[in-house]
């Protein structure tokens, strides 16, 4: 029963309701546009552009060389300067020369090539095992060698950097590019 007083009561309501159509929105606009342009563009390159580019030095990726490629390019509206060369790296030939004659079976001698750097003189020395002499190794190697001070390994100047004469040289270069431009 309470359904049908629930469905009743609703229709009841939906008669009662009056609806009202609303008048639709009609809206009429006109648009004509004309565009006219006119115009020209010329490009004018004053300049190509910079391409100074610095030669490929290197070793190679599987090479056996001791080398080390330096490269480097400067580019200005007027100048470009590129240049390369190649660094021999001594510690890295010692290296290799004393691997072949060690593989070779000749260890002292393998000992020797090593033993031309100071560092590693002194590494021996302080070891107990001082590098040979002439042939002689052991204790008696390490008395020929306080005698005789003159054929002892030094420094080499190869090895040891200059900073002063590097910063000299960067500071020169820099110098002549800014003259340059």
């Amino acid at each position: 029963m309470n359904i049908k007083l629930a469905f009743t009561t609703f229709a009841l309501i939906l008669i009662s309701i009056k609806t009202y159509a609303l008048d639709p929105i009609i809206t009429d606009s006109t648009s004509t546009s004309n565009i006219n342009t006119s115009g020209s563009m010329t490009t004018t390159v004053k300049s190509p552009p910079p391409s100074a580019i610095s030669p490929q030095f290197s070793a190679g990726s599987n090479s056996d060389l001791c080398t080390v490629g330096v490269a480097g390019a400067v580019q200005t509206q007027i100048l470009g300067i590129s240049a390369g060369s190649t660094v021999r790296d001594m510690n890295c030939e010692r290296l290799k020369n004393s691997k072949t004659l060690y593989d070779m079976g000749m260890k002292v001698a393998a000992v020797s090539v090593l033993c031309q750097d100071i560092r590693v003189f002194d590494a021996m020395l302080m070891a107990g095992t001082p590098c040979p002499y002439h042939g002689i190794i052991g204790a008696d190697a390490k008395i020929a060698w306080q005698n005789d001070e003159e054929n002892r390994p030094k420094q080499d100047e190869e090895d040891s950097f200059d900073t002063s004469e590097i910063l000299s040289g960067v500071g020169s270069a820099i110098l002549g590019m800014l003259l340059f431009i």
